[in-house]
């Protein structure tokens, strides 16, 4: 794809969108929803054709929906359609353990009901919600949304940006007019590095693997990690199988060189390994469907933003999976980046200028940078079996546990309640 700053490309000023997303995954779809329901002419371009992307059939991965974050997808109307297939996180539970296992007896225990300031009713903690009725309900609600519209599929072959336009060139010989462009196309993405935005990009040398189990009692809604000395073993629960199974979505972190042997094991040794991580508080358990696998890094971009150009979601972070927060920062970016447009709209000024994409970077700028430390931190500090780490672990996690001061605390922060909230995180319309 050719990026270039300016240029004579004769693009339809008449048919001008405010905002142009490349990449329809969960944030773009998403940003598009958001960005269309608040009066913003929307155009939402991906390779794929949308439907392929809601197809019924369970593929085994699923999201992890913050309190905020189903604000703002009720606030969009979407919650009702997804509501009976989310599962509410009510607890959740922190432990160590080693090679064989075995929790350590000193643990972190969150309960839902520890964040409710007085006054207030007790709410999850956040939901699971498997990726396909994500993907459905976003489609049909954008499908009848007058303000999008969906370009696929198409593909960016050229791009233009300068300080008072932006345009982009697609294989179709299209060329949409735009005020802004957004790149929602994920770490992979080719905006970013083609507008000589650097990123902090590192490997943790971790696969994880994602996978759903069957257990024979019922989980309670509680979420469980356990540090295992390849890295985080997380237990999330989901709604029951269409025959009553329980059910849970599983995180397995394994090193980059003992994951592919895993994933090739047959069924039997696979499920011993398996079962031998998951333990026994469960009762016996079953790994289910298709095993996915996916290389676990940091990338962190430098700026959010270049002349008509903002990034979003993944494209501008991506974190290790350990805090579940990752496509939380992203809806965090999308609520913002939709608030400052509408309010620059609104003032008559153009919603893809320099200082509108300025107010997104300063706003969002202080939160994902400290949820990119964070991650890193507990990564590097629990993804091993060195006898003194363990030992400081297992004493901060019981620290943690006795202070039901500092419990609240995370609990809000994991339900995304800490900090400036744009209002589509409050349940309002920007």
């Amino acid at each position: 794809m050719d990026s270039r700053p300016s240029g004579n490309t004769p693009f339809d000023p008449a048919a001008r969108f405010d905002l142009a997303i490349v990449g329809a995954g969960l944030n773009g779809s998403l940003l598009a929803l958001a960005a269309g329901e608040a009066g913003l002419s929307t155009a939402l371009i991906d390779r794929v054709p949308l439907t392929t992307l809601a197809q019924p059939s369970f593929d085994g991965r699923t999201t992890a929906i913050s309190f905020t974050s189903q604000r703002l997808f009720a606030a969009l109307g979407v919650w009702d359609d997804v509501a009976s297939e989310a599962e509410p996180i009510r607890d959740i539970r922190i432990s160590d353990a080693g090679h064989d296992g075995r929790a350590s007896p000193l643990f972190l225990h969150f309960d839902h009901r520890e964040a409710a300031e007085d006054g207030e009713n007790a709410e999850p903690m956040g939901w699971i919600v498997e990726n396909r009725f994500l993907r459905a309900a976003l489609l049909r609600r954008l499908a009848a949304c007058p303000k999008v519209e969906l370009v696929s599929p198409d593909e960016v072959v050229e791009t233009e940006r300068s300080p008072d336009r932006a345009g982009l060139v697609l294989t179709s010989g299209r060329r949409i007019a735009t005020r802004l462009i957004a790149s929602a196309e994920g770490r992979l993405g080719s905006m970013r590095e083609e507008a000589g935005i650097g990123a902090r990009n590192w490997s943790y040398n971790q696969i994880a693997i994602v996978l759903v189990a069957h257990h024979a009692e019922p989980h309670r809604g509680i979420a469980q990690e356990r540090f295992l000395p390849a890295g985080p073993f997380a237990i999330l629960p989901m709604t029951d199988g269409p025959a009553g199974e329980h059910r849970s979505s599983i995180v397995w972190t394994e090193r980059s060189d003992l994951a592919p042997r895993l994933l090739e094991l047959d069924e039997p040794r696979f499920q011993a390994e398996f079962a031998r991580r998951f333990g026994d508080h469960l009762g016996p358990v079953v790994a289910v469907g298709p095993r996915w696998s996916y290389p676990l890094r940091l990338v962190h971009a430098e700026r959010y933003i270049d002349t008509r150009l903002v990034l979003v979601g993944d494209a501008a972070h991506g974190i290790h999976p350990i805090a579940g927060q990752g496509y939380n920062l992203g809806v965090r970016d999308i609520a913002a980046l939709v608030e400052v447009m509408v309010d620059a709209k609104r003032l008559g000024l153009d919603v893809g200028a320099a200082d509108t994409l300025e107010r997104y970077a300063q706003w969002r700028r202080a939160d994902n940078l400290t949820m990119v430390a964070a991650t890193d931190l507990l990564t590097r500090l629990f993804s091993n079996d060195i006898a003194p780490l363990r030992l400081m672990r297992d004493a901060g996690l019981a620290a943690v546990n006795r202070v039901p001061a500092l419990r609240k605390f995370f609990v809000r922060h994991a339900m995304g309640l800490v900090g400036d909230l744009p209002k589509l995180l409050r349940g309002e319309r920007p």
